[in-house]
């Protein structure tokens, strides 16, 4: 599978409000709705002296100075390094090709595929921390989208978005109620999410998980899925 593929498909299914390229910088307005869209990616050639351009749009804009690096960055991961900045979250990308998907669908009543959100899905995404400004986020995609909520012990016990760009379906925000984990929910939404691609012409899934997230990373091993890239942050 082709990374840039994925990357692409990632930006396009959680897209930030306003992009606009500053020199080698592509900066992106996130209106609250979390790093990802938030973050400042380098899109040219590095050049060191270009930090303080990124530096200045970003404050001028209010809000903090924040990177995204990718493998292949390191000069500019050192650079910020160097001038004090943290690195945060980083982050795996798991992927699986659909051809190759033999798992079995969910069980009955377990899952349910939906679009818009109903007020449940909301509920566990904002018990979760994902409130209002992730849902617009959601609301900005174009193109096939669902929610999918999972259901256990007869209560809504997780709930997860998937979304559609150029075959490639993209697994955002799972959130599982913590009364309810070690359940198979978040197995069933990965299994419902597989199916969902797949009637959307959808040729593989991938999603990205902190790296430190260890049950999370055993389940979608468990599932298949490879690692097909890595990412994280820095911040003052």
């Amino acid at each position: 599978m082709n990374a840039n593929a994925i990357a692409v498909a990632m930006e396009a299914t959680w897209p930030p409000a306003a992009t606009r390229r500053l020199g080698p910088w592509l900066l992106r307005d996130g209106k609250s709705g979390g790093k990802r869209v938030s973050a400042a990616t380098l899109e040219g050639a590095f050049d060191p002296g270009a930090i303080a351009q990124a530096e200045t749009a970003m404050h001028a804009a209010g809000t903090p100075p924040l990177f995204q690096l990718r493998p292949g960055q390191d000069a500019l991961d050192a650079a910020l390094a160097e001038r004090g900045y943290a690195m945060l979250d980083p982050v795996t990308v798991y992927f699986a090709a659909l051809v190759d998907w033999r798992h079995d669908a969910p069980p009955p009543m377990t899952t349910f595929p939906h679009w818009p959100p109903l007020g449940i899905a909301t509920d566990l995404w904002a018990s979760g921390g994902i409130g209002l400004a992730r849902l617009a986020v959601m609301h900005r995609v174009r193109g096939p989208k669902c929610a999918i909520l999972a259901r256990t012990a007869d209560r809504a016990a997780g709930v997860a978005f998937v979304a559609v760009h150029d075959q490639v379906a993209i697994l955002h925000a799972l959130e599982v109620a913590p009364s309810l984990r070690r359940r198979g929910s978040a197995g069933h939404i990965l299994r419902a999410a597989a199916i969902w691609a797949r009637e959307q012409g959808a040729t593989e899934l991938a999603l990205a998980v902190t790296t430190g997230n260890a049950a999370a990373i055993a389940l979608y091993a468990s599932f298949g899925m490879r690692v097909v890239g890595h990412y994280h942050y820095r911040q003052l």
